[in-house]
């Protein structure tokens, strides 16, 4: 008899494992409009803003799932870190080294911010056992080429995800407006605004600390 209960036993002393609260995608752009160092500033500025204590903290607390993807033309969008999950502020810091010391994949091509959400959907169809899926698109100019990001809302909506952006504004053009009428999506979507290149090391550790601590309120 003794036997029969100590699975039960061992169940009953463990402690139970933490459900994923978030799925995290990070869409970077790398399209022509970006040079060399524009895309040093993008890639280190977000790996500060991963090291963040206030965002470290809220994705440890979600157990969040978190990915990198690369994207510019209609056929180049390339998932450079595979999902990662943050068991632990170890886990973030390393991610955050590893977007840090990433390579960048393309150069020179146009910009396709629908086909960025297709590959973003698709990465996050393999972690549908979280319970929030945001796509975080930073970019610096318009959709010029392929799907419009606006043809995906129906799609994000029927798998409930959140599309949020960070527009770096680099001229006259109201990027910030065009990306509120034409890219977010979800409750509570929000656009923020980088004004140039060198805004953005702050303006992506405040999208993140929105994105990810804000919604700990509710899990309280």
């Amino acid at each position: 008899m003794l036997r029969l209960f100590l699975p039960f036993l061992t169940l009953a002393g463990a402690t139970p494992a933490l459900a994923c609260q978030l799925a995290l995608v990070l869409a970077v752009d790398v399209s022509g409009s970006v040079d060399r160092r524009e895309y040093d500033i993008q890639m280190q500025g977000l790996a500060e803003a991963l090291r963040d204590g206030a965002v470290v903290d809220a994705l440890v607390a979600q157990q969040a799932q978190v990915t990198l993807i690369q994207w510019t033309g209609a056929s180049r969008q390339r998932q450079t870190i595979p999902w990662r999950a943050m068991h632990s502020p170890a886990d973030v810091a390393a991610l955050a080294d590893d977007v840090a010391s990433g390579g960048r994949v393309w150069r020179n091509y146009a910009t396709a911010i629908g086909e960025a959400l297709i590959a973003a959907e698709r990465a996050l169809e393999e972690v549908a056992f979280c319970t929030r899926k945001v796509i975080d698109v930073s970019g610096d100019g318009i959709s010029n080429e392929g799907v419009l990001p606006s043809d995906r809302h129906p799609a994000l909506a029927a798998r409930d995800i959140t599309v949020n952006a960070l527009a770096i504004e680099t001229d006259d053009a109201d990027l910030t407006g065009w990306f509120f009428e034409n890219l977010i999506r979800g409750a509570g979507a929000f656009v923020m605004t980088a004004r140039g290149f060198e805004d953005y090391p702050t303006q992506i550790k405040r999208k993140l600390r929105r994105e990810t601590v804000q919604p700990l309120s509710l899990l309280r």
